[in-house]
């Protein structure tokens, strides 16, 4: 099957309906969803950006973005529907939010995520993502990951 990338405002409907999808997942997974205040402005380039996932129908099935941490850039909201996984999409969705990222000069991506989530941990330590320190909404909550990557000619994907 083939899929498109598509950059994508955070603000849309479509971004707006996989981010909710992402949401309800957080609630089955924890209890609640993602407290982390975001804002439509904080996906907006050059600070940020926000890609959405389009299979051959096109048909929205995924998304992720990226917004300004300080001088990184961090990744949020990185999602794939049940009915298209395990194809290599988060992969490529997260291949596609460093790149944007380093094209607008940021050195590293830096992401929180939790152990409810262990396939998204196994793929970030897959693609070279490592421990950093603790930030965020979630930076003093126990249990909560905190991972980045520096950016350059050597991403592993």
């Amino acid at each position: 099957m083939q899929f498109t990338l598509s950059r994508t405002p955070y603000s849309s409907p479509v971004a707006r309906a996989l981010c909710g999808e992402v949401q309800a997942e957080y609630v089955v997974r924890y209890g609640e969803g993602d407290m982390t205040e975001l804002a439509d402005a904080d996906f907006e380039p050059p600070n940020g950006d926000f890609i959405v996932v389009y299979d051959e129908a096109g048909e929205p099935v995924g998304c992720g973005g990226w917004r300004s941490h300080g001088e990184d850039a961090e990744m949020k909201r990185v999602f794939v529907r049940a009915s298209a996984r395990r194809q290599g999409l988060a992969k490529r969705i997260v291949a596609a939010v460093e790149a944007s990222a380093a094209a607008a000069g940021r050195k590293r991506v830096i992401l929180e995520t939790g152990p409810m989530q262990p396939e998204a941990v196994a793929m970030y330590g897959l693609l070279g993502y490592t421990p950093v320190p603790a930030f965020g909404y979630y930076g003093q909550e126990e249990g909560s990951i905190h991972l980045g990557r520096e950016l350059g000619s050597d991403l592993p994907h």
